[in-house]
């Protein structure tokens, strides 16, 4: 199976999904901040014919509609080596939680790579299916967010993170 895409409606916008092989390699919202490469998504599918895409498009709506907690897929983002070991790291912060960049720069040996892992974490080319929306700013304040902040808030909020509940005190 080659490189193709689709599009998948959902509750925050029309998701363009890229696939290589029986890998998930990007998952984009409307407006991305790092779109992929025009001409590397490959062939348009249709997204009820393709078994991952399918599979996709339902665990999100389970997870959209608070029924899921994690993803069980394939897949495989590409990368240098500490784009990689930030993305692995986002994997690891559980649902319903937060990590801030300093931590996740700190877990890596050196705090003073929050820069860097901000910039990895932004670039994380499988939003939603790798939690990128789970790093928030040293303050626990809502940071960058390549689909918005609107977007990582709700994302946030569905999952009953503490820094959201938080800030809507105030």
């Amino acid at each position: 199976m080659s490189r193709r895409h689709t599009t998948l409606p959902t509750s925050l916008g029309d998701l363009l999904v890229v696939a290589d092989g029986d890998a998930l390699v990007g998952i984009y919202f409307p407006e991305h901040w790092h779109p992929p490469a025009a001409g590397s998504i490959g062939v348009e599918v249709d997204r009820r014919s393709d078994e991952l895409f399918h599979r996709l498009d339902a665990q999100l709506r389970e997870y959209l509609d608070g029924r899921r907690l994690d993803f069980e897929l394939p897949a495989a983002a590409t990368g240098d080596e500490f784009q990689q070991a930030v993305w692995s790291m986002l994997r690891g912060i559980p649902y319903g939680s937060t990590a801030t960049y300093g931590e996740l720069a700190s877990r890596l040996g050196d705090h003073r790579l929050a820069r860097r892992v901000g910039n990895a974490v932004g670039r994380n080319p499988l939003s939603i299916l790798v939690p990128c929306h789970r790093v928030v700013g040293a303050d626990g304040a809502l940071t960058g967010y390549a689909g918005g902040l609107e977007r990582k808030r709700f994302l946030l909020e569905l999952e009953g993170a503490p820094v959201v509940a938080q800030a809507r005190l105030f």
